[in-house]
């Protein structure tokens, strides 16, 4: 086994050797003539001259190497109660005759394709037929609001538009068409074919001239071969929450991704081909793209594709139930998800109805990982729980105790150390690198390994003001963090998270480890509410675990003494509120910004990626009754 620190070094003082390495593992048509080099506009692209074909790494090569007949994909809805698998070899032909339908109607190699769909196997098939061709696909969160999707379309311009007639979530049916039929009439870009997917238990409308059914042109089409590609032309276009409010549309190239997927596969996850790969994510986001699909496709593993919840689907054991059913042996998923286990199971009985000693590892990313839902896992599972931090521009993890060069001694709350490639600094607003334990800006000295995003899509000025601008020579990640006198890295929220109390700087995310520590407490949320006296004071907002019953003020108060005693009296906590539910993205981030606003009395839009919208008013009642934030009291210093 490589030791950790000689890989690290050489990525770092050498990155195109060490890279043009790594690029060995990938089956080439051509192999590349360089590893790093400069496009006309001056930015860094990865593998020149390499020739190669995403959709055959993910299928093909596997299907020639004699896994056609193991299972490719397993598809899992609870929602709908339908159970299906997908070998390899039926994979590729999915992939080849969807590739055809696409090219009978038109799409070539740098076409744009959205897909805007739930959870279901065409929704992976439509990802890799877009692949096969060299077209660029886009695919929208499956029930995003329709001024979102029209924004989409007009900022990628796609050929054809692919969707299903709906989507299921938990007890809701969620009918696509209509958000479709909507966000044509938004866009100013017209598109002229829509593709639909006709689910059973709903039949979408069709508009005669434009729409086309999916499955009868699937009858007629003939398959298509893969489209040999240059490693530098684009894979997809994933667009990501802006601060003006307009998405970012993160580019992807074929070659980088392919050889820094494949590299995590081996060296940061430690999955063998063959072993069952659970991401429990949407293919709408980052991790779905990266860790439903194409990664354990192109290592040649089997993956799950669920379409459901982690609560209420039908409980808060179905994790545990798909775990023994299909033997996985990794899995991945976002902290919140076992956050909403604990409210539902605070002891975790319904593991106990489950043989779960197939699992190897839990992965945990999306989001910073609480020290109390961490020790929860680490408790009920008995496996190593592995944290791990990155972001849609990367594309992979950027730091992580990465497995294939051996276990590292775990710190609750540090995800460890920079994955090969990162070179992580933690800068002080003057550019000046901070020492141990001091808080500062996390950036990544450039070059960016394969993997990362080369620009955005359409906006390479935004590409260079919203990243590089800062800090000369440095990736600006957008989060706060510091190192230990160990190298271990933590990363302590978005930089916007950090309050000023009374002259002090402190971050939301200390005092929220703080809270969700307390015994009581499923989940939280901390957040900075502007007030007359000391510009900001930290406000708790906490869940309660199911069958909990301590009354609100004692919980208060007690959640009040541990923040003085350990955060200190500087943190002037004072209030923590208990809500039913806190407000969240579609992929289950906190939506602090937002809360920050009603709280304020700011104007904010909405957010398109909101679970709910009904718990926007809850939580503006509750403020109001409790006169919390300057918007809901005269007497802010009171608070």
């Amino acid at each position: 086994m490589t030791n950790y620190k000689t890989h690290y070094d050489e990525s770092i003082t050498d990155p195109e050797k060490f890279w043009m390495e790594q690029a060995k593992a990938i089956n080439w048509y051509e192999p590349p003539k360089q590893g790093l080099s400069k496009d006309e506009k001056g930015f860094s692209r990865w593998f020149n001259g390499g020739k190669l074909n995403t959709c055959y790494l993910a299928v093909d090569q596997h299907v020639e190497n004699g896994r056609g007949d193991q299972t490719a994909i397993i598809y899992e809805s609870p929602v709908t109660y339908v159970s299906q698998l997908y070998s390899y070899r039926e994979l590729q032909f999915e992939t080849a005759r969807l590739a055809g339908l696409l090219r009978a109607q038109g799409v070539e190699k740098g076409d744009r394709v959205i897909i805007y769909m739930p959870m279901i196997p065409q929704v992976v098939f439509a990802m890799l037929a877009c692949a096969r061709l060299g077209a660029v696909h886009s695919v929208v969160f499956g029930g995003f609001a329709a001024q979102e999707l029209a924004v989409r379309i007009d900022d990628a311009k796609p050929k054809v538009l692919l969707t299903a007639s709906a989507g299921v979530e938990v007890t809701r049916i969620i009918k696509y068409k209509p958000l479709v039929d909507e966000a044509l009439e938004l866009a100013d870009y017209k598109v002229n074919k829509v593709i639909v997917w006709q689910r059973p238990f709903v039949k979408a409308g069709m508009k005669e001239g434009r729409d086309l059914d999916w499955a009868s042109l699937l009858e007629k089409a003939e398959p298509c071969d893969c489209v040999v590609l240059d490693a530098t032309d684009p894979l997809y276009i994933l667009y990501t929450s802006g601060t003006t409010g307009t998405p970012k549309g993160i580019l992807r190239d074929n070659g980088g991704h392919a050889v820094a997927l494949k590299y995590s596969m081996n060296h940061v996850y430690n999955v063998e081909p063959g072993e069952t790969y659970w991401s429990a994510s949407d293919v709408g986001w980052i991790v779905g793209h990266s860790y439903i699909v194409y990664a354990p496709l192109m290592h040649g593993c089997t993956t799950v594709l669920f379409e459901g919840k982690p609560v209420k689907t039908p409980d808060a054991g179905i994790f545990w139930r798909i775990i023994e059913q299909y033997k996985v042996d990794v899995m991945f998923t976002a902290p919140t998800a076992f956050r909403a286990i604990i409210k539902e199971d605070p002891k975790g009985k319904l593991h106990q109805r489950y043989d779960t000693s197939s699992l190897r590892n839990v992965f945990l990313a999306g989001e910073r990982c609480d020290v109390a839902t961490y020790e929860w896992l680490d408790t009920l599972l008995d496996v190593d729980v592995i944290d791990n931090w990155w972001q849609s521009e990367s594309g992979w993890p950027m730091i992580c105790n990465s497995l294939g060069y051996g276990m590292k001694p775990l710190k609750p709350g540090s995800a460890t150390f920079p994955v090969c490639g990162f070179d992580i600094r933690i800068m002080d607003a003057n550019g000046q690198e901070q020492p141990a334990n001091e808080e500062g800006a996390v950036v990544i000295k450039l070059p960016l390994p394969p993997g990362c995003f080369p620009t955005l899509w359409n906006d390479d000025e935004r590409f260079i003001n919203s990243y590089f601008s800062t800090f000369e020579g440095f990736y600006l990640a957008g989060d706060g963090g510091y190192k230990d006198e160990d190298g271990y890295i933590f990363i302590t929220g978005r930089t916007d998270d950090v309050i000023n109390v009374s002259g002090h700087r402190l971050s939301t995310s200390t005092i929220e480890e703080v809270v969700a520590a307390h015994e009581a407490v499923a989940e939280c949320a901390v957040i900075g509410i502007a007030d007359e006296l000391k510009g900001q004071i930290p406000v708790g907002f906490v869940v309660l675990k199911a069958g909990i019953g301590i009354p609100e003020d004692k919980l208060e108060a007690e959640l009040i003494k541990t923040v003085r005693l350990q955060v200190g009296p500087v943190a002037g906590f004072k209030r923590a509120a208990v809500v039913k539910r806190l407000p969240k993205t579609r992929s289950g981030k906190i939506l602090r910004a937002t809360m920050r606003s009603i709280a304020d009395g700011k104007a904010y839009t909405q957010p398109s990626t909101i679970e709910d919208p009904a718990v926007l008013d809850e939580l503006k009642e509750l403020m109001s009754e409790q006169e919390i934030g300057i918007a809901f009291s005269d007497d802010s210093s009171a608070s």
